[in-house]
């Protein structure tokens, strides 16, 4: 059992917690939760830190470390488990997994349907529209670099097991990503406010939708780029909607009239 919080294995799931660099640096991130270590792939879980009180409690801890205890699972006292935690009430499992890479190329698939993020900087943010995304049926997101981390731990948690199944491609520079999907014949929606309303538009084709900053919206380097611009229609003095929402919003648009309008 491990009991000091100097123990190197510790010190190092410390700083994947807390630190992006370490994250893509390691190609490994944190998941914490029961719910989280069921969702997971097993064959991505690096290591597993564990209590005596959730191994007796969730039977698929027990059987893993079971399985893998000597290279792979870490029990831990309660006071180390509250250092490696981030959350309010741990519930004494959590894992090292490793990130999975995806190429533009992976994402160009047969009948694409794609979310494109500009630095987007909330980390809930981030993780209700993956989450969304899976729901809705989107094959694939690409975010520029400079946006929050996927795999911090509060985008993951948020996620809520959707980061396992959405395939996720990190941008080193949106612009040309962009021109490499209209060259594959793949239409560039933005979210602009000088657009039109999106349910005029069809979305039966190849499409992709780009969706901006929270506080700024799109660069205008990326909205002059785009094929065209959309705007979702709303009442009253609102202006404008939160990014998730407004990706939850097209997204169902793109699910209704591509599954939906018989």
């Amino acid at each position: 059992m491990i009991t000091s919080v100097s123990n190197p294995k510790i010190k190092n799931v410390i700083k994947l917690k807390e630190n992006s660099k370490e994250r893509r640096k390691q190609k490994s991130f944190i998941i914490e939760g029961i719910r989280m270590f069921r969702e997971a792939p097993k064959d991505t879980i690096k290591e597993i830190y564990f209590t005596q009180e959730a191994c007796e409690k969730f039977p698929e801890v027990r059987t893993f470390v079971q399985k893998n205890y000597d290279n792979k699972a870490f029990q831990v006292d309660n006071t180390v488990f509250k250092h490696i935690s981030d959350t309010v009430t741990p519930q004494g499992v959590l894992a090292v997994v490793s990130v999975k890479d995806f190429s533009l190329s992976e994402l160009i698939k047969k009948q694409p349907f794609l979310l494109i993020l500009e630095k987007l900087q909330d980390p809930g943010n981030m993780g209700t529209i993956i989450r969304t995304a899976e729901g809705a049926g989107v094959s694939g997101i690409i975010i520029s670099r400079d946006s929050a981390d996927i795999y911090n731990p509060k985008t993951v948690r948020s996620t809520m097991g959707s980061i396992f199944r959405v395939p996720v491609y990190i941008s080193e520079n949106l612009l040309d990503d962009i021109k490499k999907l209209k060259k594959s014949g793949i239409k560039i929606y933005a979210a602009h406010l000088d657009g039109k309303s999106f349910y005029e538009k069809d979305f039966t084709e190849p499409s992709a939708f780009i969706i901006g900053n929270e506080g700024n919206g799109l660069s205008e380097e990326l909205s002059r780029e785009a094929d065209d611009k959309i705007f979702i229609p709303m009442m009253g003095k609102v202006e404008s909607l939160n990014a998730a929402v407004s990706a939850a919003v097209i997204s169902y648009e793109v699910l209704r009239q591509r599954k939906f309008n018989n």
